[in-house]
């Protein structure tokens, strides 16, 4: 089953920075997506939501910080993680950049095994859905590398769709979600769908889950979530 891969959005200026990064990234299985001003990285918001943003601090047009502080002044991006890349290395510098919000924050130059944790650390912490550990529940497991699902050790095949309703849901259980939640985080907001979508979606993944489909609860008036209880 081919599963999308996580997009990075780098918004830096400095060529040969963009192409170290783009090639680190891409080696580690991720899809890259490359601004070099403020002005593009808003326009690329506005019609796509990455899985993470690298952030430079000097730009052309203005400082990442004020970007960053736009971003985060936006309710649709308050949680989206963002990891600053500059050369400035006083500790004032980087207090400032972690009170505007950013998450991490890396200097120049850097080793391309540290910005591949950090990345991985900042998405497993901040949107567990995208991380690569495996997730059980009951007898459920869920392997989001191999994008393999199993019931008591059997695999259990499933649609693309369902296995990323699936993957959101375990890595949230105990959470109760609306169906527009729903489709905002596993679709993403830019995808127009009706909300009986999830519905249809909900039927087949239960149906797919067969022995195991009591874990995705229905919650009257409200949405679903996935429980153990």
């Amino acid at each position: 089953m081919a599963v999308a891969e996580p997009t990075i959005l780098v918004v830096e200026d400095e060529l040969p920075i963009v192409e170290l990064i783009t090639f680190t990234l891409k080696g580690a299985g991720w899809a890259v997506d490359a601004v070099n001003d403020t002005a593009s990285a808003w326009a690329y918001l506005q019609q796509k939501r990455p899985q993470l943003i690298l952030l430079d601090w000097m730009l052309p047009d203005q400082s990442g910080i004020r970007l960053l502080a736009r971003i985060r002044a936006d309710r649709n991006f308050a949680n989206l993680p963002v990891i600053m890349l500059t050369a400035k290395s006083m500790e004032e510098d980087k207090v400032q950049g972690l009170e505007q919000g950013a998450d991490d924050y890396i200097t120049k130059p850097f080793s391309p095994r540290e910005l591949n944790a950090r990345i991985k650390a900042l998405i497993r912490r901040k949107t567990p859905e995208h991380s690569e550990l495996e997730m059980r529940a009951g007898a459920l497991t869920v392997d989001p590398v191999s994008c393999r699902v199993s019931v008591d050790g059997q695999a259990i095949e499933m649609g693309h769709a369902e296995f990323k309703l699936l993957r959101f849901l375990i890595a949230h259980p105990e959470r109760v979600f609306t169906r527009g939640q729903l489709l905002d985080k596993v679709w993403g907001d830019h995808v127009v769908l009706e909300e009986r979508t999830v519905d249809v979606h909900i039927l087949r993944l239960r149906k797919a889950l067969a022995p195991a489909d009591g874990l995705i609860k229905t919650v009257r008036s409200v949405g679903y979530m996935l429980s153990e209880k």
